[in-house]
């Protein structure tokens, strides 16, 4: 079985794209061929080098751009996309490019705490602030409207009053850990 080239798009620090590059590192049937980030200074290129992965930067300018992004995927025979702390929205040229073959994972569990500004901390605040009982880990399949394709998995954590947003946090991260890559690979087995 041929093995299936990834993209792993990430803004910040890259714990998750990390633990992709070290899941997959001897998968027979894939391969985590480039990471991608729309800053140039964030974290998960500097992690995804050290690892042996090509990276490519686009700021939006370059991201909304189909002559780059396109060209740029097609050098590194991507066939899937994995969001993983990625914060712009995808162009729809690349959904298009890529009909369910791109996956975000969503730290909470969708649809709640999901949409525009619901990113990181600011989704832990909110799911402190309203006093959920449980929270957890959604992937889902990407689509123009943000965070509203298909829910693919969910991973659920509990929540006691006494959590912070800094221990909601640590808890749904520890699922994002242990589940993400097997997910992708699940995912990846079925097409």
């Amino acid at each position: 079985m041929e093995r299936l080239n990834i993209a792993i798009f990430v803004s910040g620090s890259g714990t998750n794209c990390e633990n992709l590059i070290r899941y997959f590192a001897h998968s027979q049937s894939v391969c985590c061929a480039l990471v991608v980030s729309n800053k140039a200074d964030a974290p998960a290129l500097q992690k995804a080098r050290r690892l042996g992965v090509p990276t490519a930067v686009a700021p939006r300018p370059q991201l909304n751009d189909p002559e780059v992004m396109l060209p740029l995927l097609r050098r590194y025979g991507v066939g899937f996309i994995v969001l993983a702390g990625f914060l712009p929205l995808v162009p729809d040229f690349l959904i298009d490019a890529f009909p369910h073959r791109i996956v975000n994972l969503h730290p909470a569990l969708l649809p709640k705490f999901g949409g525009k500004g619901m990113w990181g901390h600011h989704v832990h605040e909110a799911v402190k602030a309203a006093g959920e009982t449980e929270t957890g880990m959604t992937v889902h399949w990407v689509t123009p409207v943000c965070d509203g394709g298909e829910i693919i998995a969910q991973f659920r954590c509990p929540v006691s009053p006494d959590d912070t947003a800094d221990d909601i946090a640590a808890k749904e991260h520890q699922l994002e850990m242990e589940h993400f890559p097997k997910v992708i690979e699940q995912i990846i087995g079925e097409l």
